[in-house]
């Protein structure tokens, strides 16, 4: 047959208050009842409390309450609730938990409980700690769901941070190459115009000494080509002087003619194309000259990329 202590501890009680119990009601019917008056108590509160207990029973000025003549006390009474109990450690653990401090000593005995009522006690005492380890549990799953949503949000803004501080950064590389490629560009044509320039001045040189030695008059250089009059013909309006940009937009939801200010870029030409049909834009397509504007090109604008006065291009 199992001991009381093995009773207890099959039914999922701590050890160390399992053996409190035990030691101070000496046996399984004191022990539930000890066990449930102070389940919500850690075992060092329990411990904590017995040591001031014990310090006030050494008190020699305490004086138990005296019994009446012919009258022996069998249990303990609390004056403020009415609850009855068979020990002295049972009221003094109910003080400390309720706070109650009136209590008097009784002839009434209480009875032991039958083998019917300790089954039914240790019943009630298996279900009440199943539902506070499922209460428990309840709140592990609501609390773990809640950590799980924070994290997933918090993960979610990271990204898209992360994700934007990419495309920032790949704008600027791409308005960084593009730079360095007009700058490229213009170093050239300065160093053709240059040998050009030397190039005629040279031959003119030429010309007079070969003018001078055969005794006629030297070669004029040549004049600039008037402006055109006005019966003449009127000359195109260069691209750099126009403010504004007409494109023609082939989608798949259809054709789309807009008109943009020449400093608008791809990338932002693209947003209106996707707020207007819903569609993510990859690229750009000009048949002639045929040219493909990939997001490497987004960050330029309609003037830089040569789309001025007017343009026809594929969205893909």
């Amino acid at each position: 047959m199992a001991s009381d202590l093995e009773t207890l501890l099959e039914m999922g009680f701590d050890k160390a208050k399992a053996e409190l119990a035990v030691k101070k009601s000496g046996g399984l019917q004191g022990a539930l009842e000890w066990l449930e008056a102070h389940q919500d108590k850690s075992y060092e509160e329990i411990v904590a409390t017995s040591a001031e207990s014990a310090h006030s029973e050494d008190d020699p000025n305490a004086e138990p309450e005296a019994l009446k003549p012919g009258e022996e006390a069998h249990s303990l009474v609390c004056n403020e609730c009415g609850k009855k109990f068979r020990s002295q450690a049972q009221a003094e653990f109910h003080a400390s938990k309720t706070q109650h401090v009136d209590f008097a000593e009784s002839t009434e005995e209480i009875a032991p409980l039958t083998e019917e009522e300790k089954k039914a006690r240790l019943e009630e005492l298996r279900q009440k700690l199943a539902e506070k380890r499922a209460g428990m549990s309840d709140q592990d799953k609501i609390d773990k769901k809640r950590n799980e949503e924070i994290r997933r949000k918090s993960t979610k803004e990271t990204q898209d941070i992360k994700e934007d501080l990419k495309k920032k950064e790949q704008l600027k590389e791409a308005a960084a190459k593009r730079k360095d490629k007009q700058d490229e560009i213009d170093a050239k044509a300065r160093i053709k115009a240059k040998i050009a320039a030397d190039k005629e001045e040279r031959r003119l040189r030429a010309e007079k000494e070969k003018a001078e030695r055969e005794g006629r008059a030297a070669p004029v250089a040549a004049q600039p080509m008037p402006a055109p009059t006005e019966a003449g013909p009127v000359e195109s309006k260069p691209a750099s002087a126009y403010t504004e940009a007409r494109l023609r937009l082939q989608t798949s939801a259809g054709n789309l003619q807009k008109t943009f200010p020449v400093t608008t870029t791809l990338f932002e030409i693209a947003a209106a194309v996707t707020q207007e049909t819903g569609t993510e834009v990859q690229s750009f397509t000009q048949n002639f000259p045929k040219k493909v504007f990939d997001a490497v090109d987004f960050g330029a604008t309609l003037k830089e990329l040569g789309l001025v006065p007017s343009a026809s291009l594929i969205v893909k």
